[in-house]
């Protein structure tokens, strides 16, 4: 039995939903009338799915009508119709049967007319399932709120979910805090909190989502079936219901002395930070939206104003079982972008890093001037790999060596889109840089929600630190796609990798988003740009239609090259060449690790270590020459991340930004034209 409110009945009457014998659920209107016996009216039969332990634990009437959700005991969500149609045969039945007649009341038959109704409505199935949702210990709440529904489940997540149609669409996966496995309820607080209510261990806690504590924790011994909690400004309590004994708390509220100064954006060292873009809101400059991955397993998707100089978290990404080391965005255009106009930004977001582990998600920022941060975030979770998932789907795995379980990503880089003639498929591929050694691409179907290794190769025989991709055009309009990996030795290797992201997407579309992962074959070239491992790698093309390829190593030094693609045959195209034209270094660039590196320009480079040294240089005949040198506050940098901005007089102004021990925002004019000197860049 439970009970369920329901939009538009009296407040004498609620929804009762009881559950019974092969896995039958009755939807019963009771009406408490004072005096007399309750009024039971049936309105309607469903059909829960067939599993071991057949009823339901929850249900939800959902505001947009005509619509019942239920979670049962196997973990599934299951949506039914529940339209006033529904109910019309009970409703002309009841009255007939005598339902409402005093006399038939206090004669002890009032539950009659329901079961003599019962046969009258139709037995119906769900319009929607989605099977084991929550694992199999059950769901514990749903509950709709600011458009969306929200389920909880005994393991230690909660989900948010959409409705799409008559159709239910899990958008994201929330887990909480550690150790909080048996998640009863959500509630939504006036302020904007979500307080997520649920047993850790052997008490009863209150979480709460913003300030990412416990409110509240009684040692109630854990894991009650039947249980209240109530809280007020003044007071909470709490009942539980133990060994046959109703046992209750109640604690006066007392004032909180703590006062927290600055909200921090990560429990530890924030590992990388990109940014996605700029949203516009009307009468406000424009906001910058960035998100960081952290050592604390998290991501978090926040928004910086250059005025008011505050960040502010919009989202927490929360699905990563270790630390979070690389992230990499991709283009605009894709699933759920609807609905958010020219001012909005909808990106794909690819984050990775320990255990083997990528997620994918869609974010979706618009401009919301009543926000307390003027921009709304919607997270819609698209896909996720797992390289020891991928093995328990191997055959005959008793026979192969399980992938090593302790394998990190370290880098992450989309491959630009080719054009619809080389892939009919719309499939996105992203490269990656493995500590076992090896280069991974994956290829991700967005629609269809699958991310799939699509092709590897084990060349660097170490630790990949780095990797890029880039796209060149011939002039014929034929594209070529080129892969740049660094590892820990120094070197960094080119790949062509056009023809094995073509054999692949061949491969998917026959076999329905499945495949063996394809060999990369041999690097085109490799060269030994320091002597020790690789921190930092950037590529940018130049009007030329050559690349300038920078990095930066542990020992302080900086490596530029200039490289040319070329044809490795005559007139027919049989391969592709690559060729260094110019080569420059800076053996004692930095005294530190260089973990950032940017090319501005083809004369232009950029360059930050963890001696807290922001450093500007110009690529010269004579190779390269220090321009300015500006000092930033955030120890251990880990990460860095530049883009332009022109300006309303024209003037073009670069931004960076850092992560590492904190987050900081840099930006600057940019220098003159080298035959002009340079300028120092004004950081602020």
């Amino acid at each position: 039995l439970g009970w369920a409110p329901r939009p538009g009945l009296p407040p004498a009457a609620a929804a009762l939903l009881a559950s019974g014998p092969d896995g039958e659920m009755l939807w019963l209107d009771v009406t408490h009338r004072p005096g007399q016996a309750p009024w039971v009216q049936l309105r309607g039969r469903y059909l829960l799915p067939p599993c071991k332990q057949r009823w339901h634990t929850c249900a939800a009437f959902l505001p947009q009508g005509g619509l019942l959700l239920c979670g049962d005991r196997r973990g599934s969500l299951l949506l039914f119709p529940c339209s006033s149609s529904s109910g019309g045969a009970a409703e002309s039945t009841s009255p007939a049967a005598g339902s409402t007649n005093p006399a038939s009341e206090d004669s002890g038959s009032e539950s009659e007319p329901s079961s003599l109704c019962k046969g009258a409505l139709p037995l119906k199935s769900p319009l929607s399932v989605l099977f084991g949702l929550h694992g199999k210990t059950g769901v514990t709440s749903v509950t709709c709120c600011g458009g969306f529904i929200y389920s909880t489940g005994r393991d230690g997540c909660y989900r948010q979910l959409r409705l799409q149609g008559q159709q239910l669409e899990v958008l994201r996966k929330h887990r909480p805090c550690k150790g909080l496995q048996w998640i009863e309820e959500l509630r939504f607080t006036p302020d904007g909190d979500l307080l997520v209510l649920g047993f850790h261990a052997d008490n009863f806690v209150v979480w709460s989502s913003r300030t990412g504590e416990n409110l509240v924790c009684v040692p109630c011994g854990g894991g009650h079936r039947s249980w209240s909690y109530c809280s007020s400004s003044s007071a909470e309590a709490f009942a539980f219901v133990k060994c046959g004994d109703v046992m209750l708390y109640h604690h006066e509220a007392e004032p909180r002395e703590q006062q927290v100064l600055l909200a921090s954006l990560h429990g530890r060292e924030i590992a990388c930070v990109r940014r996605l873009g700029a949203v516009e809101v009307p009468g406000h400059p424009d906001l910058h939206v960035f998100v960081t991955g952290s050592e604390d397993t998290t991501a978090c998707v926040l928004v910086l104003g250059e005025h008011s100089r505050a960040a502010v978290p919009l989202a927490r990404l929360s699905d990563h079982i270790s630390s979070v080391r690389a992230l990499a965005v991709a283009g605009p255009a894709g699933l759920g972008s609807e609905g958010f106009g020219d001012g909005g930004l909808s990106t794909l977001l690819f984050s990775a890093g320990g255990r083997a582990q990528i997620e994918c998600y869609r974010l979706l920022c618009a401009g919301d001037p009543a926000s307390e941060s003027g921009v709304a975030c919607q997270v819609i979770h698209v896909a996720s790999h797992r390289l020891d998932e991928h093995w328990e789907r191997k055959k005959n795995r008793h026979k192969l060596v399980k992938m090593d379980p302790e394998t990190r990503y370290m880098s992450l880089s989309v491959v630009p889109r080719t054009s619809t003639e080389q892939l009919p498929t719309p499939w996105e591929f992203l490269a990656a840089a493995c500590s076992d050694g090896s280069v991974r691409v994956f290829g991700l179907q967005e629609a269809a929600r699958k991310l799939v290794l699509v092709a590897e190769s084990f060349h660097h025989q170490r630790c990949v630190l780095k990797v890029q991709a880039f796209l060149h055009t011939w002039a014929g309009g034929e594209r070529k796609h080129l892969l740049c990996s660094a590892a820990t030795d120094g070197s960094v290797a080119f790949w062509d990798i056009t023809r094995p992201i073509a054999d692949a997407t061949a491969a998917l579309h026959r076999e329905d988003g499945e495949m063996q992962p394809l060999a990369l074959g041999a690097p085109l070239l490799t060269v030994m740009a320091h002597s020790c491992g690789v921190n930092s790698l950037h590529v940018r093309a130049t009007p030329e239609g050559q690349y300038l390829v920078a990095s930066g190593s542990d020992d302080g030094s900086i490596h530029l090259c200039l490289l040319e693609v070329a044809l490795s045959g005559g007139e027919a195209v049989v391969g592709t060449r690559l060729r260094i034209l110019e080569r420059a270094a800076r053996p004692c660039a930095h005294a530190a690790h260089v973990t950032g590196i940017r090319v501005l320009r083809p004369d232009l480079l950029l360059s930050a270590s963890v001696d807290q040294r922001l450093t500007l240089w110009r690529r010269g005949p004579a190779g390269l020459d220090v321009l300015s040198t500006t000092f930033f506050h955030v120890p251990d940098l880990a990460e860095l991340d530049c883009w332009e901005v022109a300006e309303a007089s024209g003037e073009l102004r670069y931004h960076c930004v850092l992560g590492g021990q904190g987050l900081e925002l840099l930006r600057g004019t940019a220098p003159a034209a080298p035959s002009e000197g340079g300028s120092p860049v004004r950081g602020q």
